[in-house]
């Protein structure tokens, strides 16, 4: 099992940051790529970014590209999304999720691909 825990959500101004992490814990060896999914009120969870957990590899959905990063320090079994340049249309839950099974590329982009998941962390961008 792996457990996963994110942080660093909160209420910013439009063009401000925010950095948010995503803590795993528990068997993070079996980690091949670790993603980042939204879901505003009303709408489907979409997803943000991901990385791969052995080469780095990143990707991103449009809306958010230039303006995103995403990192990974793998002495912590964490990554980290910044985010720049937010938008009111940014606002939603965050949800970091973990993959064990994907090998090319960055990582997967469907929430059905993903084995874990963590409980979000709320970001709100005011106008």
């Amino acid at each position: 099992q792996v457990q996963l825990v994110e942080s660093g959500g909160g209420l910013v101004q439009a063009g401000g940051s925010l950095r948010l992490s995503c803590a795993a814990s528990g068997r993070t060896l079996s980690i091949n790529a670790m993603g980042w999914f939204r879901q505003a009120p009303g709408k489907e969870r979409e997803f943000v970014s991901v990385i791969n957990y052995r080469n780095g590899r990143t990707s991103y959905t449009d809306s958010v590209k230039g303006r995103f990063t995403l990192s990974r320090d793998n002495a912590k079994n964490t990554v980290y999304l910044q985010m720049n340049s937010l938008k009111p249309e940014d606002t939603a839950v965050y949800f970091c999720a973990a993959d064990r099974t994907y090998l090319v590329g960055a990582g997967p982009q469907l929430p059905h691909e993903y084995d874990y998941w963590g409980q979000g962390t709320q970001v709100t961008v005011s106008s």
